[in-house]
């Protein structure tokens, strides 16, 4: 193996998604054009950015986007009060801090402002997710200002408010009206439906790549909300089961980065709606873990070690570096048999790959769930 040049350090930036995971009713035998059920008995919502993106441009994501100031402020204190305050605004005990690497450099420009560091991040997080959801699908996940916040039930989405087209705009050019928005409504954003899930790290690829240290929340809603994409961010969605989205992705209808790929793999572990949010109640207490994946270069593809690989190595070099071998994939995967990565044949593009696959071999901490191994045959894109 051979390690490139150290490159100048990343500026990550923080940010939250939300997999917004529904509950399909199946249908009944008056409407026979309702769409079937799927396998899983759920689905979760897909957003296709626009090919005008800089990030990821026309991948399929879960609605999400970078932490604004607005997302910390003091402001939200008094939304929040009398019912729900500091340290944890009613979201129970705090999960343990899990020590993971890579320690970051401390570079978080959303928190300049005096008031910006008010909210703490498992608040604020929330908040962000929340408001992204509003900005990129329309979707509402608010709850009316009072008492009962701790219920174990699914969420539910608030229907859209009037003038919504003219709410993102305002929304989108200052993050900070989205209290107002709250505030009008007599809501809160729903913080209490969010589970904590898992983190990711964007891995380098190349100097002056953006980057981005990502907390992933799940949601457990009753049933699907409208969306409405906002045709600037995203230009389509689908609500689509994990298995359904797999078909999607071979037949080349949709495209998804590795950690999607990675979380719709883990999601299809479920095999219904309920035993997927009971699991998401049950494992909340033990916190996440927040990965960075370490690229390996092979000679015709790439490959994203993830912790717990026997090639994965905990070394701050590769915050800004990748692996690289002459080596041909299929040789690399021929020579271990510890395994926690995602394969990518013939191409380091996502969109590009001729095979897409997830290999694990190690068992899963914090009683957290990984994906089942899983090879797309190259033949199939």
């Amino acid at each position: 193996m051979s390690v490139p040049v150290r490159a100048a350090p990343s500026n990550w930036r923080r940010a939250a998604t939300i997999m917004l995971v529904a509950g399909w009713p199946r249908p009944v035998p008056t409407a026979p054009s309702r769409p079937q059920p799927p396998p899983e008995g759920f689905r979760v919502l897909l957003l296709q950015r626009s090919s005008n993106q800089g990030f990821v441009p026309g991948a399929c994501v879960f609605p999400g986007g970078v932490l604004d100031a607005a997302d910390r402020s003091t402001d939200w204190l008094c939304l929040f009060a009398p019912h729900h305050g500091p340290p944890r605004f009613g979201l129970g005990p705090a999960p343990p801090q899990l020590a993971t690497f890579p320690v970051l450099p401390t570079a978080r420009p959303e928190a300049v402002d005096e008031g910006a560091a008010a909210l703490p991040d498992d608040i604020a997080f929330r908040i962000c997710a929340i408001r992204e959801a509003f900005e990129e699908a329309g979707v509402l996940l608010l709850r009316p200002r009072g008492p009962g916040a701790r219920d174990q039930a699914p969420g539910c989405a608030l229907a859209p408010p009037p003038a919504l087209t003219d709410w993102r705009a305002r929304v989108r050019r200052d993050p900070r009206l989205f209290l107002k928005l709250c505030a009008q409504l007599d809501c809160t954003p729903d913080i209490w439906a969010l589970r904590d899930w898992s983190g990711w790290i964007t891995p380098f690829l190349r100097p002056g790549s953006r980057r981005f240290e990502t907390a992933f929340f799940l949601c457990c809603l009753s049933e699907p909300p409208q969306v409405f994409p906002d045709l600037v961010e995203v230009v389509d969605c689908k609500w689509s089961s994990p298995s359904e989205a797999l078909e999607s992705l071979i037949s080349k209808e949709m495209s998804f980065a590795p950690p999607q790929f990675y979380e719709l793999r883990r999601l299809g572990n479920f095999a219904s709606f309920s035993d997927l949010h009971k699991f998401s109640l049950d494992r909340e207490s033990e916190g996440t873990e927040r990965w960075m994946p370490i690229i390996l270069l092979t000679a015709d593809g790439m490959i994203h070690l993830l912790p717990g690989d026997e090639m994965y190595l905990e070394d701050s070099n590769f915050l800004e570096n990748c692996m690289s071998t002459e080596k041909k994939t299929e040789e690399i995967m021929s020579e271990g048999e510890k395994f926690h990565r995602i394969v990518l044949y013939n191409s380091r593009n996502f969109r590009d790959c001729t095979g897409y696959s997830i290999h694990v071999t190690v068992l899963p901490k914090h009683k957290h769930v990984y994906p089942k191994s899983f090879v797309m045959g190259r033949s199939h894109l």
